[in-house]
């Protein structure tokens, strides 16, 4: 059990029966009446994202979550097939439960969210940065660097990133997998 003054950004709380995850939050205090603590939660199991004030010192409900690292196998009609990298063990998720299943490739690593109550998987994420090849862009045109010009670029997994003109079509390069962007292109 837990009060109000245990919450932190990540946290995920039981609520209602579904499971959310903590955001943001803060406590709005005033001279007569009793501090509130709200949350911004976004929901684990389901896509809603709500907001929830509790009085200060209310009990809340944690849930412990491991986070266990994966290799990703292959995608099927089943959802994307992921193995324990400890155990051997093999799970199925749905697109739905990982961000970023674009920048998925074959053998890259993958951390899963496992609810320790029920030994269930509740969520997946790639790490923030990853390395990738790129297998189709346009060539850039000379002169054109007045403004940080950007030309999209096809990579090794399907998905598309815009790079700056002067990456070319065979290199490779580490891209933010939270946001989708270019960062800087990798030596091989």
């Amino acid at each position: 059990m837990a009060t109000t003054a245990d919450i932190s950004r990540g946290l995920i709380i039981k609520l209602d029966g579904s499971l959310y995850s903590v955001v943001d939050f803060g406590e709005n205090k005033t001279a007569r009446a009793a501090a509130k603590v709200w949350a911004k939660l976004k929901g684990v199991d389901n896509n809603r994202t709500i907001e929830k004030t509790w009085n200060s010192g209310e009990n809340i409900f944690p849930v412990r979550v491991e986070k266990k690292a994966f290799q990703f196998l292959y995608k099927d009609d089943s959802g994307y097939n992921l193995m324990n990298n400890e155990t051997f063990e093999q799970i199925s998720l749905s697109e739905e439960m990982i961000d970023a299943p674009q920048f998925l490739k074959d053998g890259s690593e993958v951390f899963v969210y496992i609810n320790t109550e029920t030994e269930t998987p509740i969520g997946a994420e790639l790490p923030e940065k990853i390395v990738v090849k790129i297998t189709y862009c346009e060539p850039g045109l000379r002169g054109d660097t007045a403004t940080r010009a950007l030309k999209a670029a096809t990579i090794e997994t399907g998905a598309t990133v815009n790079v700056p003109l002067f990456v070319e079509e065979g290199e490779l390069i580490r891209v933010n997998t939270k946001t989708g962007d270019y960062i800087e292109r990798v030596k091989e």
